[in-house]
């Protein structure tokens, strides 16, 4: 991390909030992490897991006027209000990192400062492990080497990749909910070995250990996930016809359909 990068506030101390403050907390050398939280439990075992002061709501402005780097991980109708109440106290060249999620950074740069450059971040719920994935596009007037900042944080989550902001809405269909798609699979893998006659417990096993064998050697190997699925499927055999109900099924144009469904639900939540 660049060493003028003292100070990290995280604003908003939920699940996100407290797996990015997490991350940060494992830089060396370590930044003073403080997360704003509203709830008193939340709080108190945010101090305790990860040793980070954690400061109420009505003291935000005091903190946000002390970071480097400021990262809102609050709801996206929660940020006009914070930003009004406090935004105005961020000092000019501190950072803004959005995870609000529809929130466009002309939004964001329109309520603080000028001269304090924003980015706009979509990460995804592995991130609670290290393995998530961050789209990120930075704002109008935020300079390359704040961009940098903004990745190198996110990456101690996972993978960043870096897109046009008018594409935020596919990196939200693709990976920001594409999670629930494998678990989808997942449950309809158990469900089918527990109707094949499996216990529960082990077609729960097999389901999940084959999804994160299957995702290990898809990144490990290299090889496209379509050559992955050539190599498994033999003419003729068990795999040849799974594959081949999957496709008479539809399944591929159903997915294609549901991650768009995603990107359209995402453009009319950001009123795009």
């Amino acid at each position: 991390m660049r060493t003028d990068v003292r100070r990290i506030v995280v604003v908003g101390g939920g699940v996100m909030g407290g797996t990015l403050a997490g991350g940060f907390v494992r830089r060396d050398p370590r930044p003073d992490v403080t997360v704003v939280e509203k709830n008193a439990e939340r709080a108190a075992q945010l101090r305790t897991e990860l040793g980070v002061e954690v400061v109420d709501l009505a003291d935000a402005g005091d903190a946000l006027a002390s970071a480097d780097v400021v990262v809102l991980v609050v709801k996206p109708q929660d940020v006009p209000a914070l930003l009004a109440d406090a935004g105005s106290r961020l000092r000019p060249g501190a950072l803004v990192v959005s995870i609000a999620a529809g929130i466009t950074t002309a939004t964001i740069e329109a309520a603080v400062p000028a001269g304090v450059p924003v980015v706009r971040a979509m990460p995804n719920t592995p991130a609670r492990i290290d393995l998530g994935v961050t789209g990120i596009s930075p704002g109008s007037s935020c300079p390359p080497e704040m961009v940098a900042v903004a990745r190198e944080l996110m990456s101690t989550v996972g993978v960043v990749v870096e897109v046009p902001e008018e594409l935020q809405d596919a990196v939200t269909a693709v990976s920001g909910s594409g999670p629930a798609y494998v678990f989808y699979l997942a449950e309809a893998m158990a469900a089918a070995g527990v109707e094949l006659g499996l216990d529960e417990d082990t077609a729960a096993l097999m389901a999940a250990r084959t999804v994160l064998g299957a995702a290990s050697l898809l990144v490990a190997s290299g090889e496209p996930a379509a050559e992955l699925r050539r190599q498994v499927t033999s003419p003729g055999g068990t795999t040849a016809a799974a594959i081949g109900t999957l496709d008479r099924l539809g399944a591929a144009e159903a997915v294609r359909a549901a991650i768009t469904a995603a990107r359209d639900r995402g453009r009319e939540l950001s009123g795009g």
